[in-house]
């Protein structure tokens, strides 16, 4: 399947795992921060490929796995009342809590219906006003936006019979524990790349310049895993590597916050094209440089990169002529990389 099978060619995990193994002076203890990326090493083997003095931890795994245990009595507490709808993803059903789980409510009775995503609950909300929904929301910064989204639905509907129980967690913080610890041995982190596209990296830098830890954010397949691994022995991130590397956090609450006022949403979606022209050009003037290149499936935007040719005009700018800027030409970029890392 394209897009997926480049990532677990074997030809690809031997020649990393033979840079792995050249790059490596002294033992690493390297921690990998997703359950996901647990999942991953383990289903392909990779711990048991990588060199001897090469060692995973694994992280805090999953928000189910932390979700501290007088929540889920909550939850249960909830869902065992006669007027309760109690939601939530099909996950948190079988986690304890101090006598029982969720599953175990739900077959003595209790109203526990599993979703895959909190706007079915207010949709349930609705269609059963004589019930309170709640949804059961946890989860590390990825899930919290739908959580909010689904807020933010109910206001807008005025559906007054749905709530949230609330238990996010963030993974920096769960990190710098990890790095204050002075009984751990961690040199490294590869942190998550869904939870990353949430957040952006930004909130990183501070943990890198205080411990002097290399952080490399990965995806989930073989390649990803075993090229972070590398950067991490190679002590390749630092922030030099990322001086380009731009923050959307703000970008994103701004328009979180023209939804919320009820703003026109073809203006938010014009003041969003602007933002990243502005950005763009921003950057550019901070890092002194002449020529762009704009490479994305984002710069299929005619738009954006007509507004991009008429604004930042006074650059060098470069775009796809050959080669669709679409993801489908990732793979090529990546063949390129590898070839000169390799050469």
């Amino acid at each position: 399947m394209k897009f997926l099978t480049e990532y677990r060619d074997a030809s690809l995990v031997k020649q990393l795992l033979d840079q792995i193994a050249k790059t490596v002076t002294r033992p690493w203890t390297i921690m990998e921060v997703c359950g996901g990326q647990t999942h991953s090493l383990v289903k392909n083997g990779l711990l048991n490929m990588l060199p001897e003095n090469v060692q995973m931890i694994h992280g805090p795994g999953c928000p189910v796995c932390v979700t501290p245990l007088n929540l889920i009595d909550k939850a249960i507490h909830l869902a065992e009342k006669s007027s309760v709808i109690l939601c939530s993803f099909g996950d948190m059903l079988r986690v304890p809590g101090s006598k029982k789980s969720l599953l175990q409510i739900k077959a003595e009775g209790a109203d526990v219906r599993i979703l895959y995503s909190p706007l079915e609950a207010v949709e349930l909300a609705i269609k059963n006003p004589e019930k309170e929904v709640i949804f059961f929301a946890v989860g590390f910064e990825t899930t919290a936006p739908a959580n909010a989204l689904s807020v933010l639905l109910a206001y807008e509907k005025q559906v007054s019979n749905f709530s949230i129980l609330t238990s996010h967690v963030l993974v920096p913080p769960a990190m710098e524990a990890v790095m204050n610890d002075p009984d751990s041995n961690i040199k490294a982190f590869l942190a998550a790349g869904h939870v990353c596209t949430i957040m952006g990296i930004d909130e990183y830098y501070p943990l890198v310049n205080k411990y002097k830890m290399p952080i490399v954010v990965t995806g989930f397949e073989p390649v990803d895993l075993l090229q972070g691994i590398l950067m991490c022995v190679q002590r390749y991130f630092t922030k030099s590597l990322y001086l380009n590397t731009i923050s959307i956090s703000d970008l994103m609450q701004g328009i979180v916050e023209d939804l919320s006022s009820k703003m026109d949403k073809e203006f938010i979606a014009a003041k969003f094209h602007y933002s990243l022209v502005a950005i763009i050009r921003k950057v550019a003037e901070k890092e002194k440089v002449h020529r762009i290149a704009f490479s994305g499936g984002v710069f299929q935007n005619s738009l954006l990169v007509e507004l991009i040719t008429f604004h930042v005009k006074d650059f060098e700018l470069y775009f796809h002529k050959e080669l669709s800027p679409n993801d489908e030409n990732i793979s090529f970029g990546q063949l390129v990389y590898h070839h000169i890392s390799t050469t």
